[in-house]
């Protein structure tokens, strides 16, 4: 299996793992200047492109294909939240409810159940 596909298979595995099975990931193997691999999210289309890096300089580091998946996928988990706080006009319903999403999503990550 190449890095490449490697880091598609991590990313999916997160993207599940994170709850976020409504965007459509296209994934594009190029050159990405300073750094190891980025996103892009279209939030109104749900289309979301992500790079990775053939270059092999990461494998100088520490870090290793799966850790700049899980990486990535974290951008995404954090997107909307983002993106709501980016906004110079956004009203406070529009934060609370990217806040609300991303908590259900982590409690799906941490686990335990409602008493």
């Amino acid at each position: 299996m190449t890095d490449f596909e490697k880091f598609k298979s991590e990313f999916r595995k997160w993207q599940v793992r994170f709850g976020l099975t409504g965007y459509n990931i296209c994934f594009k193997n190029e050159v990405v200047d300073g750094g190891y691999a980025d996103i892009f999210v279209d939030q109104t289309q749900r289309v979301v492109t992500v790079r990775f890096n053939p270059d092999k300089t990461y494998k100088k580091s520490s870090r290793t294909v799966a850790e700049i998946a899980k990486h990535e996928a974290i951008h995404l988990l954090i997107h909307n939240l983002q993106a709501c706080a980016e906004f110079r006009y956004v009203i406070q319903d529009e934060i609370y409810e990217a806040g609300e999403a991303l908590v259900y999503k982590l409690e799906g990550l941490i686990g335990g159940t409602w008493k």
